[in-house]
């Protein structure tokens, strides 16, 4: 979704120093994928298309580093393109264009939800709670409820459309009581006054607007009547079908990328700012830093330390749903989650459980 931070993001980084020590890496200890299945022989999985929800930047630090670590070859793969967003990935799965897509539940769920019933499932989530706020001035719109919307301009960004209105449904706020007006994702609008509220992720664009000197608040969608999981691992029923093997050894990847992204965030900004970011949209280091610390503080939970990365408990399962309910969407967890995946990855390298350091 987006490049910028929050006042929650600052006070975070102390919390999770604290909690994630030095940035050893599970991979020296872990077997292969192909270990596992008995055959003895390598694999190769050839190539992978993964779409990216926002631009190349710490968001994705785990990808980073399962890219430049040797994690993705090790498992397989000849290569694993990773093409910038903004995106929902809908489409490109829909189409053909993606073979995997960092996505979130609530555009997931709609594009099931909707009469044409897009064959898609979720295999696992990288944030167990979303990051998306509708940012404002302290000194200006000041928006910390629901109500406080009413009457007020607030930019949203085309991509995001869908999602500020289920985040209206679900608090019974009708959309012709804002004024709604489309922004594309800079912030300035916001700082400029041009808008009373600027749809953002509380680890990215609120930070940057705070790092500028400015008192931000924030008004979160999963406090707020809105909690659905995040930066989800999707793909089409019919690649999960003929590729379960081949969506395995992608996840194993992963896990061990993000085991090193969440047991130094630090280091995985540096790594997305030196070696991946999109040139022209390139955050600053220190702005990079503090958005990596407080997502790692939505990635790194008691349930994930209890069960491992990525995972989704029943729990969590039903509050997205209830959230989708909320929206107006009528979706079951079995139509939008198969974490059987996912189950078997950790049944196999157990050890892969284990990733706080």
């Amino acid at each position: 979704m987006s490049i910028f931070h929050s006042t929650k993001g600052r006070r975070a980084a102390g919390v999770l120093a604290a909690a994630i020590a030095t940035a050893t890496v599970l991979a020296g200890c872990s077997s292969t994928p192909d270990e596992g299945t008995g055959s003895g022989e390598a694999v190769d999985y050839g190539t992978l298309a993964v779409q990216l929800s926002w631009i190349k930047n710490e968001e994705f630090s785990g990808e980073f580093f399962a890219d430049t670590n040797g994690y993705y070859t090790d498992a397989g793969f000849s290569e694993v393109t990773l093409t910038s967003g903004p995106s929902t990935g809908v489409a490109e799965l829909l189409s053909g264009s993606a073979d995997i897509a960092l996505s979130d539940a609530i555009s997931v769920g709609t594009a099931v939800a909707s009469d044409d019933a897009a064959p898609l499932k979720i295999v696992g989530t990288t944030f167990q709670k979303n990051p998306f706020t509708i940012l404002s001035l302290a000194d200006g719109g000041n928006i910390l409820t629901p109500e406080d919307l009413i009457g007020k301009t607030i930019g949203v960004q085309d991509s995001n459309t869908s999602l500020f209105n289920a985040f209206l449904v679900a608090n019974d706020i009708d959309v012709a009581d804002i004024n709604v007006v489309p922004v594309q994702y800079d912030p300035s609008v916001l700082v400029n006054g041009d808008v009373d509220g600027f749809m953002a992720y509380i680890t990215n664009e609120s930070i940057t607007v705070e790092s500028q000197g400015i008192e931000v608040s924030n008004l979160p969608f999963a406090d707020n009547g809105l909690p659905f999981v995040a930066e989800t691992f999707t793909v089409t029923d019919e690649f999960l079908a003929s590729n379960r093997e081949k969506i395995k050894a992608f996840l194993y990847a992963e896990i061990l990328g993000w085991t090193d992204a969440v047991n130094d965030p630090e280091a995985g900004a540096v790594l997305a700012i030196e070696n991946y970011c999109d040139v022209d949209f390139c955050p600053s280091i220190e702005s990079s830093k503090l958005g990596a610390v407080a997502q790692a503080l939505l990635i790194a939970t008691d349930d994930t330390v209890a069960n491992g990365l990525f995972t989704i408990t029943d729990d969590l399962q039903n509050e997205t749903i209830a959230s989708l309910a909320a929206a107006g969407l009528t979706v079951e967890a079995s139509d939008l989650f198969d974490l059987s995946l996912l189950a078997e990855v950790y049944d196999e390298h157990p050890e892969l459980i284990k990733y706080m350091k």
